[in-house]
């Protein structure tokens, strides 16, 4: 971290410092005694404006949480979010995973604390919680401070690199780098596929299905390659090596990655039929990057099984994934060399108030209008904000989609959505 000027000593955190603590959402939980600690150890700092608090990839175990001013978080693609001391955001530590996936950057003259991971940790593992009869116990685990203490833990094993992130399967790999080689045939591309006969059966089928479907049927690796063309060969043959990454899970965790899968499959599906009316945009990637989007929530699932309190409250697991599969998820497909358009894609698609900095309309902006229509009408649409609230649907209102007309558009390509979900349902 850059070196900011140092702005307390102990007792004046202790003195100042301490209230302003109690705002944050994990040390609020802590006891007067485990806070004042806490006060008398962290790193209080100011930066200036364009000052690096952070960078990406370091490992300093360390928690920052802004106290005043504002800090941009720049990812590796170049993606810049703000968080203002005074937003939601603010209330938890910005830039928790690590290695960090974030540049942290004053975008105005800021102030920060510093608190060492571990320490916290422990501290709210022992953080004591009242009791109806207005007494305390010592607790390691229970409801919102479970929560917290599991989040810290899986920061702790994240740092550690104790969390495994899936491979995406060798014939993806493979037929990727073909594809994406400019001095590739079509017969290199025919030869990588023919080499993985499910994958072989899965793209013949697929060409033959209701959205691909010719005069005549294809019954050839090579009639399905120059009938869909390069690109869609890609994205297709990407597709399918993603069901191959949900059934690969652990037994246990079976009904869990079936209902990943499901709602994948709807926003992907959702995404290629809005992408289908937007000039500039490929359906296929669209697709594709709604069947990604939640690609983060597979190795929070799976190394939830290490803590088997969590795997059994299905609620408390829910909280776990959705604090986590955003920034897990772009990690994800950066591992996979994925473009910065899909790893925006993951890291946003439930951030409804996230605006791309693009003039155009983008694969994010997709991927969360498609979010919030398979949310409708399901126990979370209460949960969503007004539409013409959401900055991706008013950059896609610029092309004259609203939320009668996106709903009527939906509506009447329910066939196509069909299609998609046929064409995602091939095993």
């Amino acid at each position: 971290m850059t070196e900011g000027r140092s702005i307390t000593s102990p007792m004046a955190a202790e003195d100042g410092l301490l209230p302003r603590l109690r705002e944050f959402g994990p040390l609020a939980r802590l006891s007067d005694d485990q806070l004042v600690l806490l006060a008398s150890r962290v790193e209080h700092r100011q930066f200036g404006a364009g000052q690096k608090l952070a960078e990406r990839g370091g490992r300093d175990g360390k928690q920052l949480f802004l106290l005043k001013g504002m800090v941009e978080l720049l990812a590796g693609g170049g993606q810049k979010t703000l968080v203002d001391a005074h937003s939601p955001e603010a209330a938890a530590p910005i830039a928790r995973l690590q290695p960090r996936l974030y540049d942290v950057i004053a975008a105005a003259p800021c102030e920060i604390v510093s608190v060492e991971g571990r320490m916290l940790t422990q501290l709210l593992q022992e953080a004591p919680l009242a009791r109806p009869d207005g007494g305390s116990h010592e607790v390691a685990v229970m409801d919102e401070d479970r929560e917290h203490a599991l989040l810290m833990s899986f920061y702790s094993e994240l740092r550690a690199n104790q969390v495994t992130v899936p491979s995406l399967p060798d014939v993806a790999w493979k037929i990727c780098r073909v594809v994406d080689d400019d001095n590739s045939s079509p017969e290199a591309v025919i030869q990588a596929i023919s080499a993985d006969p499910a994958i072989a059966a899965k793209l013949i089928r697929a060409c033959n299905s209701p959205l691909y479907r010719g005069f005549s049927e294809v019954t050839s690796v090579r009639g399905a390659v120059l009938r869909l063309g390069m690109p869609t060969t890609r994205q297709l043959v990407t597709v399918f090596a993603m069901r191959e990454v949900s059934t690969a899970q652990p037994p246990a965790l079976k009904s869990a990655m079936e209902q990943l899968w499901r709602h994948s499959r709807e926003v992907a599906a959702l995404c290629w039929v809005l992408a289908d009316q937007i000039a500039g945009l490929n359906p296929e990637e669209a697709m594709l990057a709604g069947l990604l989007h939640d690609i983060g929530s597979v190795p929070v699932l799976v190394h939830s099984e290490r803590h088997a309190n969590l795997c059994k409250e299905e609620s408390l697991l829910a909280k776990v994934v959705r604090e986590l599969r955003g920034d897990v998820g772009a990690s994800v497909l950066e591992s996979w060399s994925f473009p910065s358009a899909f790893v925006e894609s993951a890291r946003h698609a439930e951030d409804w108030q996230f605006e791309c900095r693009e003039e155009s309309p983008q694969l994010v902006d997709v991927v969360i209008v498609a979010q919030m229509h398979s949310m409708i009408g399901s126990h979370q649409g209460a949960q969503l904000p007004p539409f013409t609230e959401v900055p991706a649907y008013r950059r896609l209102g610029a092309l004259g989609l609203n939320a009668s007309k996106s709903l009527q558009l939906l509506t009447e390509a329910r066939a196509r959505v069909e299609d998609v979900q046929q064409l995602l349902s091939i095993r």
